[in-house]
């Protein structure tokens, strides 16, 4: 099997590094959060999920499950949820046809 390689991708809006890499025929898009306080895990996401579509998926690591992340856009998307032997929880944010157009991602910043 092939080595896994991420490559660093910009992506407007973000505050953490994000990678790239492929896994079979899926696109990955990874952001790790673990460490951050809000409101950075929403704003990442936010930025992140743009780039979601049928063919690329969003990894997102984080301290926790993101609550108020899932509330607002957990509809939208098909979610796997993983807890990671560290303790983190590692999320996959693939498209839902019909749903994830839908999202208003546009709220991805705190005022204040």
């Amino acid at each position: 099997m092939s080595e896994l390689v991420k490559e660093t991708l910009e992506v407007e809006g973000a505050t953490v590094p994000f990678y790239s890499y492929k896994m079979g025929e899926t696109q990955y898009i990874e952001f790790d959060t673990s460490k951050c306080g809000p409101p950075e895990p929403m704003v990442n996401a936010m930025a992140g999920l743009k780039l979601v579509d049928e063919n690329t998926k969003l990894a997102m690591i984080n301290h926790k499950k993101p609550g108020g992340l899932l509330n607002k856009i957990g509809e939208n998307y098909e979610i796997e949820s993983e807890k990671l032997e560290d303790g983190r929880v590692k999320l996959v944010f693939s498209y839902k046809a019909g749903e994830s157009e839908k999202a208003d991602l546009s709220e991805n910043s705190c005022a204040g």
